[in-house]
């Protein structure tokens, strides 16, 4: 869970927009961009993994990503549910639509909204040209579906 006092964007804006360019889902990134972690804040399991950015394990990345969702079998790969085993899952497949940044609790509120505020407008013309592609799912269908 991130502190009260977050990451400042500008500090970090040229790496985030590299990891956001990468085509890869970017949350493990941006997790380990934000600030707030300490040992009250990582999986005690044991002592000696205190203070490491460890990942909640939470799942809420795996469960928002579209292309988990479209492609369903790719789960099989691990039971993990991890924003280390979205990467494996999805891979360079990411659509880039920073939905599982938007969902997961330990990143910081700053790097949402940047990512809301500077970065959703190009992944919705991204996504928007890809409607009527006779190849790609119903996007309007699928975003009305993740919104209800």
């Amino acid at each position: 869970m991130p502190l009260r006092i977050q990451t400042d964007v500008k500090d970090v804006e040229e790496i985030l927009n590299q990891v956001l360019n990468t085509k890869s889902p970017p949350v493990a990134r941006c997790r380990l961009l934000s600030s707030g972690f300490n040992p009250g804040h990582s999986l005690n399991i044991a002592e000696d993994i205190a203070g490491h950015k460890e990942c909640l394990g939470c799942g809420n990345c795996v469960d928002i990503c579209p292309f988990v969702y479209r492609e369903p079998s790719r789960r099989e790969k691990t039971e993990q549910r991890t924003s280390m085993a979205l990467e494996n899952i999805v891979g360079a497949d990411c659509d880039q639509c920073g939905a599982c940044i938007l969902v997961c609790p330990q990143v910081d509120t700053t790097i949402k909204n940047y990512v809301v505020n500077r970065r959703m407008v190009e992944v919705m013309s991204r996504l928007e040209r890809r409607i009527g592609d006779e190849d790609e799912p119903d996007l309007d269908l699928f975003l009305e579906e993740a919104v209800s």
